[in-house]
Order: C-alpha cells, then sequence, then structure tokens
C-alpha cells in the first residue's frame, strides 16, 4: 500500500540554496518514516509548472544525506515559508495562487494589524488585547506616549524582533528609546524630548513600512533583562487543538524582546512564572488560563482564515498575573523548548503536524469513500439516488 506524503513548503534564504530548518526537516523525515509518512522538502522555485513535478530534497536518515530528484506532487503541504523581502517571496506568491486548491496543512495568517482587529471583534478576548493602532501618521504615536508610558513600535510583517523600537516616558518627562533594526542589531539608546521625537522617527518612515503602536507591558526582571512566554499550540492526532507546551525567554542585555535569535534564552515556563509572580499556585492559575486561551484564539483564528495546523502565541504576563497576547506567530519554531530543556515538548512539537497530516489524510479517504457509492448509484440508467 502506498504511503501517503507530506511537502513541506519553505523559501530558500540565498542563492546558494540555504534552507533555515534544515535540522528540523531532518527530524521530522525520521519520524515521518516511522509513522508510515514520506516527507520531501522543497520550495517555489523547485516547480515544474508546465509538467507538475517538483525537483524535492529527500532526506535519507540511514545514510544522514540530503538527495534531490523530480517527484510529483505530494498528497499534503505543509508551508514553513516566512516573509521576505525578496524575489523569493513573490515565487511564493505564485505557488499559493496556482496551486491554492491542492491540500494545505495550513493556510496564510494575515498581518499582526489584521489579526489584531480580528480577535478585537470577539469579546473573549479583548481583555487579553494590549491597545494597538495602525500608524497612519506620527501623531498616533505621540498620542499613544501621552496616554501610556511604555509604547512599542512594531512592522506589521516583522519577525525575529526586526525593526522593533521601545519607547518609555520617564519620569524627567524625557523618552527613553531603545530598539533593533531590519538586521536585528540592537540600536544605541537615547533619551531624547517629546518635541524630538518626529526628526528621531522620520528615517524610519513609519507610515511606508507600515508599523502599529502597541501599549507596551512592563515584563522587565530585576536583571534589567525582558522576558516573556512562546506558547505552541498544535493539531494533534485527532484533529483537535492542544497546547503543545509554554516556555519563558529572556532576552540578551539591553535587548528589547526576548527573541532567542537576538540573542535571547529560553527557560521552563514554570521555574520563571514562579520567579516573575512568587506564588506557585497563582502562577499554576495563569499557566491553566493561558491555555484556555490559546486554544480559543486558534479554534477563532483558523474560523476566520481557514484551515490552520499551529500557532505559536507570545504572552507578557504582568505582575498582577494578567495575561497579554503580544502577537501570533504562523510559522512558529521550537527550538524554544529544546534550550528550555524540555526534550518531551520538543518531540511533539516535531510530531504533531505529522500525525495531524495523517489524521487529515485518512479523513478525506473516509470521505471519498462515502461520496464513491453515490456517484456509482447516479450513474445507472433510470435510478434516482436520494442522498439525504
Amino acid at each position: 500500500m502506498t504511503q501517503p506524503v507530506l511537502g513541506i513548503l519553505t523559501l530558500y534564504l540565498n542563492e546558494a540554496g540555504l534552507l533555515e530548518e534544515r535540522s528540523v526537516y531532518q527530524k521530522m523525515t525520521s519520524a515521518g518514516r516511522k509513522l508510515g509518512l514520506n516527507v520531501f522538502v522543497f520550495t517555489p522555485k523547485d516547480v515544474n509548472y508546465t509538467e507538475n513535478k517538483i525537483h524535492a530534497w529527500f532526506y535519507e536518515p540511514d545514510s544522514k544525506t540530503w538527495s534531490r530528484r523530480w517527484t510529483s506532487f505530494p498528497n499534503m503541504i505543509y508551508d514553513r515559508c516566512r516573509i521576505q523581502r525578496t524575489y523569493r517571496f513573490e515565487q511564493l506568491k505564485k505557488f499559493r495562487k496556482t496551486y491554492g486548491h491542492l491540500t494545505f496543512l495550513n493556510r496564510m495568517l494575515r498581518n499582526k494589524w489584521t489579526v489584531h482587529r480580528t480577535l478585537s471583534k470577539d469579546d473573549r478576548f479583548k481583555d487579553y488585547l494590549p491597545a494597538t493602532k495602525y500608524v497612519d501618521n506620527i501623531q498616533i504615536v505621540t498620542e499613544f506616549i501621552r496616554k501610556y508610558p511604555l509604547v512599542y513600535l512594531k512592522p506589521i510583517n516583522g519577525t525575529g524582533g526586526r525593526g522593533i523600537l521601545r519607547i518609555e516616558k520617564r519620569k524627567d518627562g524625557l523618552l527613553h528609546i531603545q530598539g533593533r533594526d531590519q538586521e536585528r542589531r540592537i540600536i544605541r539608546p537615547q533619551n531624547i524630548s517629546s518635541a524630538g521625537l518626529s526628526s528621531y522617527l522620520a528615517p524610519w518612515d513609519l507610515e511606508s513600512n507600515r508599523y502599529i503602536a502597541q501599549q507596551g507591558i512592563q515584563i522587565k526582571l530585576a536583571s534589567g533583562r525582558v522576558h516573556d512566554y512562546r506558547m505552541l499550540v498544535q493539531k494533534n492526532g485527532e484533529g483537535a487543538w492542544e497546547v503543545t507546551g509554554c516556555a519563558g525567554r529572556i532576552g540578551a542585555a539591553g535587548s528589547i524582546t526576548s527573541n532567542l535569535h537576538g540573542g535571547g534564552h529560553a527557560e521552563t515556563m514554570s521555574h520563571l512564572l514562579n520567579e516573575w509572580l512568587r506564588d506557585e499556585s497563582k502562577a499554576e492559575q495563569v499557566k491553566q488560563e493561558a491555555e484556555e486561551l490559546g486554544v480559543a484564539i486558534a479554534a477563532y483564528l483558523e474560523l476566520n482564515y481557514g484551515r490552520l495546523c499551529e500557532l505559536a502565541l507570545d504572552l507578557a504576563i504582568d505582575r498582577k498575573g494578567g495575561i497579554w497576547l503580544l502577537e501570533v506567530n504562523p510559522k512558529p519554531a521550537r527550538e524554544v523548548f529544546a534550550q528550555a530543556g524540555e526534550k518531551e515538548v520538543y518531540r511533539k512539537a516535531i510530531i504533531r503536524p505529522l500525525e495531524y497530516a495523517l489524521w487529515l489524510h485518512n479523513q478525506k479517504k473516509r470521505k471519498k469513500a462515502k461520496e464513491k457509492p453515490a456517484a456509482v448509484a447516479d450513474n445507472r440508467p433510470g435510478h434516482k439516488y436520494d442522498a439525504h
């Protein structure tokens, strides 16, 4: 019996064909083989649109080697493509448009601003969302700083902490500004007057680069480093949403974000949350509430944007135990759990998309099997079939 095939769709990072998550794909291929699922990796650049063939990458676990060969389209596609400002992202748009009718484990999620507006429409989530506005002009930022002592400016399509600014109003009235540029480099902190804000922000060209202003949550530890929590919510082998795990992230010295790519490190949620709240009972309540929130958000976003298989929620917890959703990531990395020493969570994070793929494949097979008799009956002369 032929095994189902899962194609992992990604993007090359450069002209040399560098793949960002090659080690993860190796683990997924090995795990897929044990589950009865064949896995290969490809990019839009590897597709022959005329013959509907893919020059795909195959990993061989026994020899630990990669090779390429032409193959047919897979039964399912697992989209791991992250936003790039290159022609490769345009190739991705063409692929999605041409082959959008195929079975994807996950559809596109919209940008930070659109997701925020979608979540704002449901009363269940309003208390978890920091005040957020689209930056049409510098006046929006000025008003936000007047209203909130801490404000973050974020590009609506940014990832990994790129291009984020943190503006904090000091007691003497000056504004303390920190941030990262588009290459994730930490920019030199400055104190400026409110009157000087407009000229400081001019080079960032907030309107053209499409930014949002977001109410900041005070999440600095005693060390002065910021921290937050990365929650991974995935579909399981029965097609149901479930929290795979949640880990704490602590930013690098001088960083305004906790991203691991920006030099941050990970800890278990329990350890970090207990240290932050200093109340184990409260920490357990917060953890349970956060997990319920994560599953509810995932289900609601899927309802609005189409099939999804996993999401990462970046959460801030304030000193009182209040939970704040900072942003939603549709293409989450898993390394935070490995770094936090949570080997079993990391293993689950690798395997769950594969288990979900098999479940989805079997669901489609069962659906086809049910439809087949009806189609045969319809074609018989003089026979009327009532599908009920």
